[in-house]
């Protein structure tokens, strides 16, 4: 099985050894005219961004480029990976540790790469979720916006209902007052008779008055 270079010798490397993680590259597809040539250098790369993944997420400057180790390599750019133990030269890091480095340093080795989740794939990490867009609006002044608009939709709601309650108060006194003027007007009678009262504007005259002034005419 071909092992690249750096890898060391009493470490027994195998695709299927415990700890090994296989990664899978799409350049072609991720880059297209753009996509660069997988050689040594960016294997090199591949190694130091790993390496730093697991520095960063230990603390501890132990680990060396040469402590990862690359075999099975494809011309389609999918291989194994191991992470040696500084201070033990036969065992490996522990995968759980590997794979923890991995997803907490995914963006800046996809970065390093110009690939994402999709386009560098380690098999057995799931990806990673993408970072929160920061929004260009503050969070503060959203929710203040939301709840200025509210309030005022709020007194413009009071001030409108507040105006048609008093139209309808002034409607309904208006009324009241008609009726109680129809109330008030005095009813006269002749003899026991209602009597009609004279509308002085329109030039009516009660029609009992009028049948007496005839009786007394021809006199």
């Amino acid at each position: 099985m071909h092992e690249t270079e750096g890898r060391r010798p009493n470490v027994r490397m195998r695709r299927d050894a415990q700890n090994a993680f296989k990664v899978r590259l799409s350049i072609k597809t991720a880059l297209g005219d753009n996509a660069y040539a997988w050689d040594a250098s960016e294997e090199y790369l591949f190694k130091a961004m790993v390496a730093f993944a697991m520095r960063r997420y230990s603390n501890k400057e132990t680990t060396q480029i040469s402590n990862v180790l690359l075999c099975n390599m494809t011309e389609r750019v999918s291989f194994w990976f191991v992470v040696t133990d500084s201070a033990k030269n036969v065992t490996t890091v522990p995968g759980s540790e590997v794979e923890a480095a991995i997803r907490m340093n995914r963006n800046r080795i996809n970065s390093a790469f110009l690939l994402t989740d999709d386009t560098l794939q380690f098999l057995k990490i799931s990806s990673t979720l993408s970072p929160p867009i920061e929004s260009a609006v503050p969070v503060w002044l959203i929710v203040f916006s939301v709840v200025l608009c509210l309030v005022v939709a709020g007194i413009l709601f009071l001030v409108v209902s507040g105006i048609r309650q008093r139209k309808k108060n002034n409607s309904e006194s208006a009324e009241t007052g008609d009726l109680e003027d129809k109330c008030d007007t005095p009813v006269t009678t002749e003899n026991g008779i209602p009597c009609d009262i004279l509308d002085l504007k329109a030039g009516q005259i009660n029609g009992v008055y009028a049948a007496d002034d005839e009786w007394f005419t021809p006199l």
